[in-house]
């Protein structure tokens, strides 16, 4: 699967997307194979206020549990449901139906320290 270009990367391996106020947050390909098969997400209630770097949940596999952090400050609007049944959704569509949450962001400025699509596979390469 070929990283998407119309979004931001972490070096944590997070994918940023941003329409208009709402940032939508992910785990990346590279994220998601590392972890190998996901098995329970659990992500900051709607309503919590997020400060950039701030873990805005966890993502537990069968290998380990990891945090998931976002680049930019804001309140979780929306925490993806499907996944609570069906965590697998993170290795089968990551870039999809596999988003975390949403959160309203009040400043995009900290977007410009991201990766571009084209940076971060160079740095995950090999």
């Amino acid at each position: 699967m070929s990283t998407p270009s119309d979004r931001s990367y972490s070096k944590t391996h997070e994918w940023h997307k941003v329409e208009g106020d709402t940032l939508t947050l992910g785990l990346t390909q590279f994220a998601v194979d590392q972890l190998t098969d996901i098995t329970y997400v659990e992500m900051r209630k709607a309503g919590t206020t997020l400060k950039a770097g701030d873990s805005a949940g966890e993502v537990e596999s069968v290998k380990t549990t990891s945090d998931v952090y976002t680049a930019l400050a804001g309140k979780v609007l929306e925490v993806n449901p499907a996944l609570a049944n069906d965590p697998s959704l993170l290795n089968s569509d990551p870039y999809g139906k596999g988003w975390l949450v949403k959160i309203q962001v009040a400043d995009k400025a900290p977007m410009a320290s991201l990766m571009d699509a084209k940076a971060y596979d160079a740095a995950n390469a090999g």
